[in-house]
């Protein structure tokens, strides 16, 4: 995706900490930490920098946060950014083994029935145990 584009639509000066952190986190396949980011930006990366940033592209929904525990933090591009379907509405996986997260970005967040009164607006879904690889090397060591 063009990245210029990206800023334009959503209305944001092109900066170079932007232009950084969606370029690392578009061409990742899974998503990243900041230590993860900060590695790819190199000189460009400045911690106060970072947050406003970061704080910018998850407002005007660019990129989503995941929230793996209280210590852990992940960002991930929204891939369908340019479209006019929702940005983030997937089920997050967290592989306790491997310690990836992966967005399962084929299987939408559903609608929970919630008490009367009770209006659901978001919803954030963490799965979490065994990635597909971490799951077969599991069987392979049982099956011996």
């Amino acid at each position: 995706m063009d990245i210029n584009e990206i800023l334009k639509t959503r209305n944001l000066k092109r900066t170079a900490p932007r232009v950084a952190i969606v370029t690392i986190l578009e061409n990742s396949p899974i998503p990243l930490s900041e230590s993860e980011i900060k590695g790819g930006m190199g000189h460009l990366y400045d911690r106060i920098t970072f947050y406003r940033s970061v704080q910018t592209l998850l407002e005007v929904q660019v990129i989503h946060r995941i929230m793996i525990d209280n210590a852990t933090v992940k960002y991930a591009f929204n891939r369908n950014v340019l479209s006019q379907l929702p940005t983030h509405e997937h089920v997050h996986f967290y592989c306790k083994s491997c310690h990836t997260t992966i967005c399962l970005e084929q299987v939408p967040i559903r609608k929970y029935k919630l008490p009367e009164g009770f209006v659901q607006e978001e919803s954030e879904v963490l799965i979490k145990g065994l990635c597909d690889k971490c799951a077969s090397i599991s069987d392979d060591f049982l099956s011996e």
